[in-house]
């Protein structure tokens, strides 16, 4: 009986190791599902669930209580950043690294602002160039050919051109007095002086890098920046630019590629005044847009966007944002005795229905003047805006007893670690004695041994 039990057991073993499809897999599998369901799903199915888990993604922003909830969006990172007091309306993953595609060209773009004339010459080079492929956005420039930085920032922002991008860089490096490699330093520089921590940019074009990345936060940070450049709107906002022919080159006409710019476009947006467009395989849609209704003006940055989504998206973040978030002067209902005089007008931008005694407010005093100090304001954690302020007498002795207060603390602190520090070199020193004394205790009592040994053997001679 025994061994027909084994031999049942072996049986059965057998079974389940090769056909797990009926028993094993069937019960991981679930009620009502079939192992191997994915394979069947067609491809707009699966193009649809891929689509559904991205705009399911956490929105952040939506996470603070009482901040007004802002639409999914099929890009992975997507942000709305108010321009005058840089406050975050809408924030998804907007801190992640994605690869930018051409939207790089604004921070190029800043860049050659910042550093050249629009006269300056933009002389292509051989390497300017060569590193074009098949499908890459170009204009056509050849080796040789000269043209303006003014003509050649109108073939990179409105045509994308990436030999654009290249010989502004190059160009605009070399005019002072430095080299391509100059260039890409100031892009990764400027972008860290903006605030931007989590960007890497290693070509001014956004060809496809692994090195090369950013993220929406940064992104906006630079489209904010360009705010102070009416050039670069004058610029993007054009619908048909022409490089007339010269001795230099022949003729190049290019047009505008940002369809919410595009008046008649079914993805036209009346209060888009500026952006731009990118796309790789990798880095798939990217868009930075800015907009202004008359009363406030927005950078709005949606990252790998997912199917042809990059314009509604675009167009539900920023309505989403102008219809729910207002401005109110920071001098408005400001009674906090630690001010005395709030000396610019600027304003803060909170949620319909926030008035300023609702935000959270940190005085960060000046170092250098001795009674101002910028007044940092924010809502439920989110910053909403910062004005300069004279403050008060009662809050400068407040200033002062903590900063009397802190450095008394760190004295202590200092003096506790000195005096732990003495106690330790104390304590090596006796033990060094304590050793010291041991081994002199050792010496002499080796020393009576040995003496009492040559005595014992002295005497046993003598009795002999």
């Amino acid at each position: 009986m025994r061994r027909r039990r084994w031999i049942w057991i072996a049986v059965l073993t057998a079974i389940l190791w090769f056909c797990p499809g009926n028993f094993a897999f069937a019960a991981e599998a679930g009620e009502g599902e079939q192992p191997g369901a994915d394979a069947e799903l067609t491809e707009e199915e699966r193009l649809q669930q891929e689509l559904d888990a991205v705009y399911a993604m956490p929105v952040q922003s939506n996470e603070t209580e009482g901040w007004p909830q802002g639409p999914g969006t099929y890009g992975e990172a997507a942000i709305v950043m108010e321009v005058e007091s840089g406050s975050i309306l809408y924030a998804k993953n907007i801190d992640d690294h994605h690869f930018p595609a051409s939207i790089t060209k604004l921070l190029t773009a800043l860049v050659a602002f910042e550093n050249g004339k629009f006269e300056d010459p933009v002389v292509f080079s051989h390497d300017s160039l060569a590193f074009l492929e098949p499908g890459d956005a170009y204009i056509g420039m050849k080796e040789g050919n000269q043209i303006t930085l003014e003509q050649a920032l109108y073939a990179t922002l409105l045509a994308s051109a990436n030999e654009g991008a290249y010989g502004v860089a190059e160009s605009v490096g070399k005019n002072k007095g430095h080299d391509y490699a100059w260039f890409l330093e100031q892009m990764n520089k400027r972008c860290r002086e903006l605030g931007g921590e989590n960007s890497n940019f290693a070509n001014p074009h956004g060809l496809h890098d692994e090195n090369h990345y950013t993220c929406a936060r940064d992104m906006a940070l630079i489209g904010r920046e360009l705010f102070k450049h009416p050039e670069f709107f004058e610029i993007v906002r054009t619908l048909q630019y022409t490089i007339p022919a010269s001795e230099t080159t022949e003729e190049h006409v290019f047009q505008q590629k940002h369809k919410m710019l595009k008046e008649g476009n079914a993805n036209y947006y009346e209060y888009a005044i500026g952006g731009k467009t990118g796309y790789t395989s990798e880095a798939m849609s990217t868009l930075v847009t800015m907009a202004d209704n008359g009363n406030m003006q927005l950078v709005c940055v949606v990252l790998k966007t997912h199917g042809v989504n990059v314009y509604p998206d675009t167009r539900n973040l920023l309505e989403y944002a102008f219809a729910n978030f207002s401005k109110i002067p920071s001098s408005a209902g400001e009674e906090s005795e630690d001010v005395a005089e709030i000396l610019e007008e600027k304003n803060i931008v909170v949620p319909n229905g926030v008035g300023i005694q609702d935000l959270d407010m940190e005085i960060v005093p000046d170092e250098e003047t001795a009674d101002e100090g910028t007044l940092v304001y924010s809502y439920k954690g989110n910053p909403a805006g910062s004005v300069r302020a004279v403050l008060s007498q009662s809050c400068l002795e407040k200033v002062r007893a903590e900063e009397e207060k802190a450095a008394k603390d760190k004295k202590t602190e200092k003096k506790g670690k000195d005096g732990k520090e003495d106690f330790l070199e104390n304590k090596d020193i006796v033990k060094k004695c304590i050793l010291g004394a041991a081994l002199v205790m050792l010496v002499t009592a080796l020393s009576v041994i040995v003496k009492l040994l040559l005595d014992g053997k002295r005497k046993k001679k003598r009795k002999r």
